[in-house]
């Protein structure tokens, strides 16, 4: 694809990569084929291959509108279309770009600023989240079914070891998952215990940044990722070489701070060393598959339907080590038609895109309980609670179920 960016972009890192991702472009339409918001929508501009014209022409110095807004909204960053690319057009960074870009231009209605306020500040700080949702889910009956179901019953976190190992690896706790999701961590934890590794987490790491980036905050991201980094750096310097993502959308964003803050003289090297460490706890256990064998216990074979979210499967180029995992535990995966297309989580799509969301969702929903599952697993919060809120059958971190084949 031609180009010729206009003057205020032409010259800067971010002008001079989306001028490579776009000479990419062969124009194919291969990607639409896999978009989920084309195939809800059936418009080209809700498709990566139309987007792209749309971010074209900005970047070339077209106005942007609030159509044009509305079109990279509703975008999921699912990047299954990444995947299928023949061209290995890196469509999310161009649309990162682009979004930034747009922001600047249009204004948003108070309401949108509103929103994207309180999401960005309440959700990434567990003080303030914490007690709110415990009132909401006080308030949960007198509440209407749309928000009623985005409310996640309280949940025991469950034993937690001692870190008394010589081999320890890091975790990040994360903003909303200690408090939703608290069972995750404490599963990995002990998971990992039996094979003799220790999990710790930084007390002063938070939010990995994902939740501003995605709403166009690239500096907030940024803060987000130093202060991490901040917190991570004196156990690396004291030998720590892993970094274990139990959300994997949380991965897909550490994994990128050394593109994230490449341009920042003080953080450059860390962030990059930092986004090297980095590894999904399915990577982990992919690694320990002889010595987990060891620890199974026999337990009768159970009907399982597992979620690949799309950060795992798309945003990290993940694919058949959690199912591989979860079938050396005895467990039966039933086939899931459509396992590539997102479920309408994406971060805070959910409450932005609610419509589309639901419909995502339902579909997803309608694939995976297909075969009559016991439980549906999957490897991430958000696609955890967002299935939740409408399943017929318990929703979980595929990590609890193989603790529970340890026991």
């Amino acid at each position: 694809m031609q180009t010729q960016l206009a003057d205020f972009i032409r010259d800067t890192a971010d002008g001079q990569e989306a001028d490579a991702i776009l000479r990419k472009c062969v124009h194919c339409g291969f990607c639409t084929a896999t978009c989920p918001t084309y195939q809800l929508l059936g418009d080209e501009l809700d498709g990566p291959r139309g987007r792209i014209y749309l971010i074209k022409q900005v970047l070339e110095g077209v106005p942007a509108t609030a159509t044009t807004q509305l079109h990279l909204d509703r975008c999921l960053t699912c990047r299954a279309c990444e995947t299928t690319c023949p061209s290995g057009v890196h469509y999310s960074r161009l649309l990162d770009i682009g979004r930034v870009e747009v922001e600047r231009q249009v204004p948003r209605s108070p309401s949108q600023r509103g929103m994207r306020y309180v999401l960005k500040n309440v959700l990434p700080k567990p003080f303030l989240f914490s007690p709110l949702l415990a009132a909401g889910r006080t308030l949960r009956p007198l509440l209407p079914a749309r928000l009623r179901n985005k409310i996640a019953p309280a949940a025991a976190a469950g034993r937690r070891p001692a870190a008394t190992h010589a081999r320890r690896m890091l975790a990040l706790a994360g903003c909303v998952q200690p408090t939703l999701t608290p069972a995750t961590n404490a599963a990995a934890a002990r998971v990992l215990d039996r094979l003799g590794i220790s999990l710790i987490e930084a007390p002063d790491a938070g939010c990995c940044g994902a939740l501003a980036f995605h709403l166009n905050d690239v500096e907030a991201a940024r803060d987000a990722a130093r202060r991490n980094i901040d917190a991570w750096w004196p156990l690396i310097e004291g030998g720590i070489d892993t970094l274990v993502m139990t959300a994997s959308g949380c991965g897909v964003q550490v994994r990128d701070y050394g593109h994230l803050l490449r341009e920042d003289a003080a953080y450059a090297g860390k962030a990059q060393r930092v986004s090297s460490m980095c590894r999904d706890i399915g990577e982990v256990l992919v690694a320990e598959r002889e010595a987990i064998a060891v620890l199974l216990k026999p337990a009768p074979p159970q009907s399982i339907a597992f979620h690949s979210p799309c950060t795992l499967q798309h945003g990290q180029q993940l694919r058949g080590g959690v199912e591989s995992l979860l079938q050396l535990a005895g467990y039966a995966l039933n086939p899931v038609r459509d396992a590539h297309l997102c479920c309408g989580s994406a971060g805070t799509y959910s409450l932005l895109q609610p419509e589309l969301a639901t419909r995502l969702r339902d579909n997803k929903l309608a694939a995976l309980q297909a075969g009559e599952p016991a439980q549906i697993a999957t490897a991430n919060v958000g696609c955890q609670c967002h299935l939740a809120g409408a399943s017929n059958v318990p929703v979980r971190h595929w990590i609890e179920l193989l603790d529970e084949r340890m026991r």
